[in-house]
């Protein structure tokens, strides 16, 4: 199977607020209690938060099979934080989150954005550092009285016009 990749349209946004939510459920149950991914999914966006999001400006950058059908996607505002990093559990270890972290670097590079950042879970976070990002910080926070970890990762970006010429 073939995937592609996209920017946000209209009409989105519950394609993916479902995706994030299969993957949260499904996924997030390798690394974390029942307890704590049923406090994530209770903090997880609604669709209308998406067109919110690109309507000020955040790419959302999305992973659609043959028949175009939203497999995964990532958000990267322009501040250059990465905010969300989801593949449905279909089509994990596929490549896609790899693809979709190169396209938000290249993107950056190309839009004058220097580091990306992030706080990627404990399932998100080899995908990252396989990207060349750096954990910085284990993170502890609260979602409804339930603790939960992720990390702080940073990614610097060569800005495109100080890119080497190799010609």
């Amino acid at each position: 199977m073939g995937y592609s990749i996209r920017s946000f349209e209209e009409g989105d946004a519950e394609a993916l607020a479902e995706l994030g939510r299969a993957a949260i459920g499904a996924i997030g149950r390798d690394a974390y209690s029942e307890e704590q991914v049923e406090a994530w999914l209770s903090n997880f966006a609604g669709p209308e938060v998406y067109q919110a999001q690109a309507d000020a400006g955040t790419q959302i950058f999305i992973a659609t099979d043959d028949d175009e059908v939203p497999v995964a996607y990532a958000m990267l505002e322009q501040t250059g934080h990465l905010d969300h990093l989801y593949c449905h559990p279909d089509h994990t270890n596929e490549g896609i989150a790899s693809s979709l972290l190169e396209t938000a670097a290249l993107y950056a590079k190309y839009h004058g954005i220097t580091h990306l950042f992030t706080e990627a879970s404990e399932i998100a976070k080899p995908a990252f550092e396989s990207a060349g990002y750096t954990a910085m910080k284990k993170r502890t926070f609260e979602i409804e009285g339930v603790e939960i970890t992720n990390w702080a990762m940073v990614k610097t970006i060569e800005p495109a016009s100080q890119a080497k010429n190799t010609a």
